[in-house]
């Protein structure tokens, strides 16, 4: 993956980890400046912690593909792929003014198209009901 030019596009969480592996894994002949190292080092760390990891470059083009009917600005699709939101209020607080943008049925076709397009393991025993009252 290369940077055509410097600050002319927004980058994905994926894009920014693939980025940063490569800075990792190139020869200390290459790279010699240890602060560089560093900071490619701990935004790899934090990025492992986000859906990124769980997320390919085919996942994504469909998540991008599926998200066209909304009518969202780049920077909301992009928003929505780094943290795919699983309730209506995340989508609420991505999407500005989302009440008068978007139905309550296509927020929920959005989050929809999420776990279709990225679906993102559970941690083992948790569910959906997990955090709230019982029925």
């Amino acid at each position: 993956m290369e940077v055509v030019k410097d600050n002319c596009a927004y980058l994905s969480n994926y894009e920014v980890l693939q980025l940063l592996k490569e800075v990792n894994t190139l020869d200390s002949k290459q790279n010699r400046q240890v602060n560089l190292r560093t900071v490619a080092y701990e935004a790899s760390k934090y990025l492992e912690g986000t859906p990124c990891i769980h997320q390919s470059k085919e996942q994504i083009q469909k998540l991008m593909q599926a998200l066209v009917p909304y009518n969202l600005t780049k920077i909301e699709k992009l928003q929505i792929l780094n943290s795919c939101p699983t309730t209506p209020v995340e989508i609420q607080l991505i999407v500005e003014d989302a009440e008068e943008r978007l139905t309550e049925e296509q927020v929920n076709g959005i989050l929809k198209i999420i776990a279709d397009s990225i679906p993102i393991p559970r941690p083992t025993g948790e569910s959906e009901s997990d955090g709230g009252a019982s029925n």
